[in-house]
């Protein structure tokens, strides 16, 4: 018989490679697991073992516990529940067992539009992958249902339960599985399971640099370079000390508007978020606008810092960045600019600025930034006594909270894009991750430090001070977020996962000065990064501010594009005044080192 040389015919993987792939798996195997055991001892041997609150270090057996005894209480809806699940299913079959008949049938549940994971021709032409893909969806929707009618479960309880029931269902997904992944088997097929090798070697790559723990690779790291070809805007690093580096960049153009402005990023990731590439560089164009621009570069802190607090952040970051503004451009006045926790950061100081009479800042902005912490989304699931406990001592160890566990909780919120895409890409198509500017960023985490960071969590997340007046004392002096009266433009996206515009919005009924709410499609970055020439997401505007974001989206109007142009035309109408262009240097204060300075290229892993 001929042999079938099409190339969806299965061939044989190459022996060499196997042979290869499999003394690199040996090899390589040996030494992680001998690595990771050897840290298991030296943290046992530390007092670090696994007994008491590390065994159940999330907390989910209580929640899960007083689910199941609700749920319990109350068999008569969890039969009815099952019987809709069974009759579903039934239906299911006789669907599917017409069309294997060849008849036409409509789908029992379909896949939200949005859901990446079924792109691929074959969950739908094909007779069984539709059958797994829809068995999936209705045991899916079948074991949230019934998480979710569990009555009696306290709020955080019922929140933590749907959120890991969720992180559950996404794990089985049968897109997660090389023998229920069309795409999988036709990639199997056609290179002979060399992608099953290959995606073998990433998975140890991955177990490498995560020593032992899997950090799954998201981007070609490979690709980018801080300061060659990502952060690339030109400027110098003006002032530094312990916690930040000041960069202030070169103009474009002959006037400057006289009033500077200065970022303060969030410290939980690096400020290069917004100077990515020259074409969605917020940094780059608002430089274009004639802005004098200045960016605090926090460091990435290592033990040394442990004991730096939220308070120490204030001092050395917005407030000595305006002492030395002034030496560099002789302006006591300036715009300011807060995303996400340096916005928080932003308004403490601003509270405490209200308290002393200091009115240097004229205006201030605010990216996706939180002061009421109320309703915070699903990171509040992992804002409780057990976890924080567990987390406290784990940073009082070494001093601070590793990046990559910060990232990896941000992962989990958005875990079919962030986790389990790269996992089918990297380990079962045996695919190289892609070069996204984006992802590169998203992959440099930062560490936070230990005093700094279990302030922020307890009293914000979990106690919810910064918006009770006097609650919180920074530097001798209790804050008031009322008292803040300067002109304020809050920027929030509405697909965030982080914080979720519904709670940056009670901003607006804090703050006593004028006030420009604006909110902007797609998510917590993507949303920010959105450069005008780019033609994507659209914004909403309004010249209220009723009591509820309800309210205020519905008397919204929606325009197509950037944000950009809008905060420009708001921050510059303040005061139009111009001057003749500022260089770094020029002023009291001399050049230390070239944009983006040396903080930013300490990595995490470092």
């Amino acid at each position: 018989m001929a042999q079938d040389d099409t190339p969806s015919a299965f061939r044989l993987p190459d022996p060499a490679v196997v042979s290869r792939t499999m003394a690199d798996v040996a090899e390589r195997g040996q030494r992680i697991v001998q690595d990771f055991l050897k840290r298991q001892s030296d943290n046992a041997s530390n007092g670090g073992g696994t007994g008491g609150a590390g065994s159940d270090p999330l907390n989910l057996a209580g929640a899960f516990m007083e689910m199941t005894t609700r749920l319990m209480s109350n068999p008569a809806r969890l039969m009815q529940a099952q019987i809709g699940f069974w009759q579903d299913y039934m239906t299911l079959w006789q669907h599917t067992a017409r069309r294997m008949m060849g008849k036409e049938t409509g789908a029992v549940i379909s896949e939200d539009p949005k859901d990446k994971r079924f792109k691929d021709d074959a969950w739908r032409d094909n007779e069984i992958f539709d059958f797994i893909k829809q068995s999936y969806l209705l045991s899916a929707r079948y074991f949230q249902t019934a998480a979710a009618s569990a009555e009696g479960l306290d709020e955080k309880s019922a929140q933590k339960v749907d959120f890991y029931t969720r992180q559950f269902v996404d794990a089985l997904s049968p897109t997660n599985f090389a023998l229920t992944n069309p795409e999988v088997l036709r990639r199997t097929a056609e290179t002979g399971g060399e992608n099953l090798l290959k995606g073998l070697s990433n998975l140890l790559g991955d177990l490498e640099r995560g020593k032992g723990s899997l950090q799954i690779s998201m981007v070609d790291r490979s690709k980018f370079s801080v300061g060659e070809n990502i952060a690339v805007t030109p400027g110098s690093v003006v002032y530094q000390n312990e916690l930040m580096q000041l960069v202030q960049y070169n103009p474009s153009t002959e006037k400057v508007l006289k009033r500077p402005l200065l970022i303060l990023p969030p410290w939980i990731n690096k400020f290069y978020i917004l100077d990515l590439r020259p074409k969605n560089s917020f940094i780059r164009w608002a430089v274009e606008q004639g802005h004098t621009v200045f960016v605090c570069s926090w460091v990435n802190p290592d033990e040394s810092l442990a004991e730096k607090g939220f308070d120490d952040y204030m001092q050395l970051g917005p407030y000595a960045a305006l002492e030395a503004i002034e030496k560099a451009t002789g302006e006591k006045n300036i715009n300011a600019i807060g995303y996400c926790l340096g916005g928080t950061l932003l308004a403490a100081t601003l509270a405490h600025m209200a308290a002393k009479r200091d009115t240097r800042i004229k205006s201030a902005t605010f990216f996706t930034t939180m002061v009421d912490f109320e309703e915070a989304g699903e990171l509040s699931v992992f804002i409780d006594e057990e976890q924080l406990q567990a987390l406290e001592d784990k940073m009082n160890k070494r001093g601070f909270l590793e990046g990559s566990e910060m990232a990896g909780t941000f992962n989990m919120l958005r875990a079919n894009d962030l986790i389990w895409s790269f996992v089918v890409n990297n380990y079962l198509l045996g695919q190289e991750p892609f070069p996204f500017d984006l992802l590169y960023w998203n992959s440099d985490s930062t560490r936070m430090p230990a005093k700094m960071h279990s302030f922020y969590l307890r009293r914000m997340y979990q106690q919810n001070d910064l918006i009770k007046p006097g609650a919180v004392d920074l530097l001798g002096v209790k804050l008031d977020l009322r008292k803040i009266k300067l002109p304020t433009y809050i920027l929030s996206t509405r697909e965030d996962h982080i914080a979720p515009w519904q709670s940056t919005y009670r901003a607006t009924q804090i703050y006593g000065g004028p006030i420009r709410f604006v909110l902007a499609a797609s998510g917590h970055i993507a949303g920010v990064a959105n450069p005008p020439a780019s033609g994507k997401y659209s914004h909403w505007v309004s010249d209220t501010a009723p009591p509820t974001a309800e309210a205020w989206l519905e008397g919204a109007t929606e325009l197509a594009g950037s944000w950009w142009p809008d905060w420009h035309r708001w921050v510059s109408a303040l005061d139009k005044a111009q001057v003749p262009a500022r260089t770094p240097g020029d002023g009291a204060l001399a050049v230390i080192e070239p944009a983006p300075g040396s903080y930013v290229k300490v990595m995490a892993s470092d």
